[in-house]
């Protein structure tokens, strides 16, 4: 296909976008961005095919509007998710086999992956369609670890982060902090990253408050105020920090009923440490919360914390905006960007007194609660709007697309 001239027109840009996560299928952040930019940029006009991983609940492939979703089996499947490395190949090649079908009866401009996971075989495409490459880093394996790499498949996963920021003709970080982070460990300059933020559809977060009361009372009396964290159960979240805190929260703001919504690697670790403090009354498990259980719960909430040692960006902040809940979050990458300005508290990543003392700010101080409440929704609003995301995303594309047909004009020339 070497040679085709780019189908972009009026009617927009043909994206083949490659993730690990797609709905129904979502571990955490990333699957619910992907979707939702998806979206975004069939409203503006671009065509979209989907290539994702499979899920028990969905078809193999479906179309709506100017979306295609095609869904790969992990293949061999006799390789188990826990032996990373072999399953991250084995899937990629099931992703090249089903993209290349795919973009011979619907031919694409560019391929966009998400992250490492599914890196040489939007690599592996974009060489075999003659289209550029566009790759979102949503986090780094060498931050997941906060500054080092243990042994094992960690070295690996980093080694191919970085071919990946240098292979691809764009590069998309959703913060500041993640572009200086992709700058300072893989050397591709700020002038060759794009920063994108997720966004935030406030009118899909918004819920009747007579549901929203009744829901709240099924989770905790009137005198107990509830303190919500939403996201994977992972050390790097610091769950673990908010557990610390929860007896100074409840010496001076009164009962607290603390909810983990979320599942991860470290759960049974938060199981043993709510032991060993004694709060099991005062903590409750939710596991995996689907899409609308998850907007009850941060509407019910009366505070939000995201107490990341480690955050590209914060979507659970902006999250819990949306649905009108203030929000404490630790002094770190996307969250700080996220909450500049007083659109919410911050505490030091780890500090369990700093923590505390905000979360008591926020539950004693009714005044102060509802000019976050206030803030939020309008930096939501005026900063995190997906068609504005997906706008921004598809200049990335045109432009991308733009230089390799330059590129090929001179080279002919």
């Amino acid at each position: 296909m070497a040679g085709r001239p780019p189908t972009c027109d009026h009617a927009g840009v043909r994206t083949m976008l490659l993730s690990w996560e797609y709905p129904p299928r979502i571990v955490g952040g990333l699957g619910r961005h992907v979707s939702a930019l998806t979206a975004a940029l069939d409203r503006a006009g671009h065509g979209v095919e989907v290539v994702a991983r499979e899920h028990p609940s969905a078809p193999a492939a479906e179309a709506a509007g100017r979306v295609h979703v095609t869904r790969v089996d992990a293949s061999p499947p006799v390789v188990p998710f826990e032996d990373l490395l072999p399953w991250v190949m084995a899937f990629n090649t099931g992703l090249v086999a089903a993209g290349a079908r795919v973009a011979a009866a619907r031919p694409v401009d560019v391929v966009h992956v998400h992250d490492w996971l599914v890196a040489a075989a939007g690599a592996e495409l974009a060489e075999l369609l003659d289209v550029p490459l566009v790759a979102t880093v949503h986090a780094t394996e060498w931050g997941r670890h906060r500054g080092h790499l243990p042994p094992g498949v960690s070295p690996t996963i980093h080694a191919v982060e970085g071919w990946l920021t240098e292979r691809a003709d764009a590069v998309i970080t959703c913060s500041a902090y993640m572009r200086d982070q992709v700058r300072d460990l893989f050397g591709r300059p700020d002038a060759a990253i794009d920063v994108v933020p997720n966004g935030v559809d406030v009118a899909w977060f918004a819920l009747d408050p007579a549901e929203v009361r009744a829901f709240r009372r099924t989770l905790a009396g009137d005198g107990t105020r509830l303190v919500l964290f939403a996201g994977r159960l992972e050390y790097e979240k610091g769950v673990q920090t908010v557990l610390h805190a929860l007896e100074r929260v409840t010496d001076r703001a009164g009962a607290v009923r603390f909810l983990i919504a979320g599942v991860g690697t470290y759960t049974d670790e938060l199981r043993a440490l709510v032991d060993r403090l004694g709060l099991g009354h005062r903590v409750r498990f939710t596991g995996f919360l689907d899409e609308r259980a998850l907007r009850l719960h941060y509407a019910a909430a009366d505070v939000a914390v995201a107490p990341s040692l480690y955050e590209p960006f914060g979507l659970v902040a902006a999250e819990a905006m949306a649905c009108g809940t203030p929000v404490v979050a630790s002094d770190t990458g996307g969250l700080r960007e996220i909450l500049a300005g007083g659109h919410g508290l911050t505490f030091a990543p780890e500090d369990a007194e700093g923590l505390a003392d905000r979360i008591v700010e926020v539950l004693t101080d009714d005044a102060l609660a509802a000019d976050l409440v206030a803030r939020g929704l309008r930096h939501i609003r005026a900063r995190f709007d997906w068609d504005d995301v997906a706008t921004r995303t598809a200049a990335v594309y045109a432009r991308t697309v733009a230089g390799r047909a330059d590129g090929a004009a001179g080279a002919v020339a």
